[in-house]
């Protein structure tokens, strides 16, 4: 059976004729939030854990007066010198966390995406695809995501670090609330959405422009939705590097970088980071770690788009075989 979006489908013998809202594109109105959220969440936890390592490397790499022991030219070369070094197991440390961040932020992240997306095009362009709707779709569904991934994101970078003092994440956890209070877990919120608006809105908008170019068709396609996803993820990660690196500096606060340039007590704001990166780094300062994010990235988003864009097949074919007649 062809399914296919953006028009309506054909009636089957014995069905009636499906409207354009309950084609493949979206999944079916008759899905239940927990469908949406359930579909989300796989994808998310994935996304995180399979390319894991290369975050660790990523946040290692953006470090700005990094211990000349953690000086890297490569991913490659950081995991081999990682694993060498530091044991097997090292790059993994922290991904308990983001797993458990990871599952209820895409939840609520492609739930909110998919609503918002079909109001904002039925409002734009009565029911076809907007590139505008999906900007801001993307952008909405980011506010509720980074509110639960944040705390996450701190406590994970913070055991990413090289000779990082946290042996667990409940130990990291405990230390960090005792030593700064529950706002360090989101010092860096606003440096986070400043990023993760912009990369969600060219996430989107590029991830549908590719969709339009290779699968005009709208039909499942695992390898347009792993090539749209991947190029859209290296063009997100790649534009907004510089504010990875200002969050990154925010939720690591790291010590030696901030005493170079006489920053006692805690580093906050968004502005704040932007200047002490620029003083320690100047403007190659913004793009350290460039080339893991975009690595990180590719595969990542590739592998969310994948998954979800499975999610949206499999539940929508069930329910046209559920209408067919026997």
């Amino acid at each position: 059976m062809e399914l296919s979006c953006g028009r309506p489908t054909a009636a089957l013998p014995g069905m009636e004729a499906e409207s354009p809202g309950e084609d493949y594109e979206s999944l079916p109105t008759s899905a239940s939030l927990s469908t949406h959220m359930t579909a989300g969440a796989v994808a998310g936890i994935l996304e995180h854990t399979v390319m894991y390592p290369v975050d660790s490397v990523k946040t290692r790499m953006q470090s700005l007066q990094p211990d000349p022991k953690a000086q890297y030219k490569s991913v490659y070369q950081a995991l081999k010198k990682i694993i060498h070094t530091e044991g097997f197991w090292r790059p993994l440390r922290g991904i308990n966390v983001t797993m458990v961040g990871a599952g209820p932020a895409h939840a609520m992240y492609f739930a909110c995406y998919e609503k918002m997306k079909r109001t904002l095009s039925d409002i734009i362009h009565h029911g076809g695809n907007s590139h505008l709707a999906n900007g801001i779709a993307g952008s909405m569904a980011t506010l509720l995501h980074d509110a639960v991934m944040n705390p996450a994101e701190v406590v994970k970078q913070r055991m990413q670090m090289y000779n990082s003092p946290y042996k667990t994440v409940l130990e990291c956890i405990r230390t960090v609330h005792r030593t700064e209070g529950l706002g360090a877990f989101y010092r860096s919120y606003t440096t986070q959405l400043t990023m993760n608006v912009p990369f969600q809105a060219i996430h989107f908008i590029t991830y549908e422009f590719m969709q339009e170019q290779i699968n005009p068709r709208r039909e499942y396609n695992p390898r347009s939705h792993i090539l749209s996803g991947a190029i859209a993820g290296a063009v997100a990660a790649a534009a907004t590097t510089p504010l990875d690196v200002c969050k990154t500096l925010l939720n690591t606060q790291e010590n030696v970088a901030l005493s170079s340039v006489n920053i006692s007590g805690h580093l906050s704001g968004m502005a704040n980071a932007f200047r002490t990166v620029y003083q320690l780094g100047g403007i190659p300062g913004y793009f350290r770690g460039v080339q893991a994010r975009v690595i990180y990235q590719m595969p990542s988003t590739a592998i969310a788009w994948s998954v979800y864009e499975f999610f949206k097949y499999f539940l929508t074919k069930h329910k046209l075989e559920k209408r067919a007649p026997y």
